[in-house]
């Protein structure tokens, strides 16, 4: 299941990925903000670019203590020797780290091209329009950097089970959100 919370308001939803059935739902048509559920996407956006050959896991990027963001406990130790894409999308996935994101979302291009990603991939209802940490404020009947549950489960699912991507990319995918 997914869920996400929104001040006092709180939405869920369970999808069966093998049939794409929603088993339970509460609110699964109503936006809330995605805060760090977008990382999940970004990291499929990312995988996508590696199946395509536009990018590769092991890739090491360097970024510097200007880059750090609010909430980045794996890339702080490693201003020094830089990360992986694999290691910034797991980073990113189990430890919510913000700067990982804001790092990987430069290498597709940006918000505005993981909220194309989703567009291309069906999902015409989530959107990411601004970097980390600004994506996380929030404000009431602001649909920015939102989703709705139905929206999430069914790319989700589209991500983890569909052909999209590679089945080692599927599987990589599948391996951090367990190990979050």
């Amino acid at each position: 299941g997914l869920g996400l919370a929104a001040g006092n308001r709180v939405d869920y939803i369970e999808l069966d990925l093998n049939s794409g059935k929603i088993l339970e739902s509460f609110r699964p048509e109503e936006r809330f903000p995605m805060m760090s559920t977008f990382k999940v996407l970004l990291c499929g956006a990312v995988l996508s670019r590696i199946d395509a050959g536009q990018e590769q896991l092991g890739r090491r990027i360097h970024y510097s203590q200007n880059d750090l963001v609010e909430y980045s406990p794996v890339t702080e130790k490693h201003l020094t020797d830089g990360m992986t894409v694999r290691e910034l999308c797991s980073a990113a996935i189990t430890m919510s780290d913000n700067t990982a994101a804001n790092l990987l979302l430069t290498t597709i291009g940006g918000p505005k091209e993981l909220t194309a990603f989703l567009h291309n991939m069906g999902d015409h209802v989530t959107r990411l329009d601004r970097w980390e940490p600004e994506l996380n404020e929030a404000i009431p009947n602001d649909e920015r950097d939102t989703t709705m549950p139905v929206a999430m489960a069914t790319t989700l699912r589209k991500l983890l089970t569909g052909e999209l991507l590679t089945l080692a990319s599927r599987q990589q995918l599948i391996d951090w959100m367990e190990a979050d």
